[in-house]
């Protein structure tokens, strides 16, 4: 309600609209801090009540559907695409499934053996980077004593003996952790055969499963539904092609700077890079850490290339890559990410900070949508703020 000025009043109404402009502040702050607290308060149901470990084991058990559904879902903008040249969509999609198919047969050709080759030559060389890394610590050891005139032996003792302690379960460890990793690939792979196949048939009606899903619900809430799965699919789908392209360059560019640095296994810990870079903000600092380190313990010149190396893609990634291939696909003010990033890392762990800022993004078209359909916002706040305006007028 807004209070209008009278002549034959006494009234300060324009206090009383002033009154009247910040207690609607305060109950937008209020809107706002209510949406924040159900959102804390559905993870930490979902924490509590082992949601996500039960929905963890459910998609391992469907994970052949779930892997279908998505590689359908990332290969239906292509066949709609080939749809609109005239190609009919039985051709679009076996055409779309053949070039996947080849792609990812041309990268596990290029890339799996020399990734593997690189791991096992890692392996066998840690023993002489931990040497070198003692003598590496030995000689600022000395420099350390001469400069401050203190005995920093003990402490570099037990440092060493920290490292031969790790070098020694890794060494004991490799094996089972082999055994581990097959089984795993194995299980992996056979999932993912299983999911292309499924895949392939769910890609040839994909229209008309959304539409069978949508038939579940009441017609009246159909046409809403409808216009709510585009914006996320369009939204989503975006994201996820966004990253992995911007996944790729890094890898690429990644892969060069360190294997001009002279450092050993550069495709591994550039696929470690394109892994981790997944998470905003705080992926590519922890990808770099093991590069460093390794760096350093090869050689002081080694270290520093690699710095260089990491920076260098940092700022293609930031001045070149996001800005070009994501933009501003999800729309969310950095603060929201890294509030979300947190929120996400302490409930769910590293799985919690990769999939925070699609989820958030996702509950921020769900109420854009609902406040626009129901106008919860325009209800709680009142009238609008321009009224309030004339009436100081």
């Amino acid at each position: 309600m807004l209070f209008r000025k009278r002549k034959d009043s006494n009234v300060d109404f324009g206090s009383l609209n002033d009154i009247l402009f910040t207690g609607k502040k305060i109950v937008r702050i209020f809107y706002v801090m209510t949406i924040i607290a159900l959102i804390l308060l559905g993870t930490y149901l979902i924490k509590e009540w082992h949601a996500l470990k039960i929905l963890g084991e459910f998609i391992a058990v469907i994970s052949p559907i779930f892997i279908g559904l998505i590689i359908a879902w990332l290969l239906d903008p292509f066949v709609k695409f080939l749809q609109g040249k005239k190609v009919p969509r039985i051709l679009a999609c076996i055409f779309a499934y053949l070039l996947f198919i080849a792609i990812l047969s041309l990268i596990i050709v290029l890339l799996i053996p020399a990734l593997g080759s690189q791991v096992k030559d890692f392996i066998g060389n840690i023993p002489g980077l931990v040497s070198e890394f003692k003598g590496f610590l030995n000689g600022v050891v000395i420099d350390l004593n001469n400069a401050f005139d203190y005995d920093f032996t003990s402490l570099i003792n037990q440092l060493y003996h920290s490292i031969e302690t790790f070098g020694v379960s890794l060494s004991t460890r490799i094996p089972e952790m082999a055994i581990n990793f097959i089984t795993a690939l194995f299980n992996g792979g056979v999932s993912f055969f299983l999911g292309l196949m499924i895949g392939f048939y769910m890609l040839f009606d994909f229209d008309k499963l959304s539409r069978n899903f949508l038939n579940f619900l009441p017609k009246r809430f159909r046409g809403g539904a409808t216009e709510l799965v585009v914006r996320l699919n369009e939204s989503l789908r975006s994201y996820v092609q966004g990253v992995l392209l911007v996944m790729t360059l890094v890898f690429i560019t990644q892969a060069i700077g360190l294997t001009l640095s002279g450092l050993q296994a550069p495709l591994v810990f550039a696929f470690f890079c394109a892994l981790t870079d997944i998470i905003p903000y705080f992926g590519p600092y922890i990808g770099a850490i093991p590069i460093v380190i390794v760096g350093f313990m090869m050689d002081p010149v080694v270290g520093i290339c690699c710095v260089i190396s990491i920076v260098v893609v940092q700022l293609l990634e930031n001045n070149f890559y996001q800005p070009l291939i994501m933009g501003h696909t999800m729309k969310l003010h950095p603060v929201t990410i890294m509030i979300g990033l947190l929120i996400f890392q302490h409930f769910f762990g590293i799985i919690g900070m990769i999939v925070a800022t699609p989820v958030i993004a996702a509950l921020k078209i769900i109420l854009t949508f609902i406040n626009e359909k129901i106008d919860v916002y325009g209800k709680v706040i009142g009238e609008e703020e321009k009224e309030l305006e004339v009436s100081k007028t």
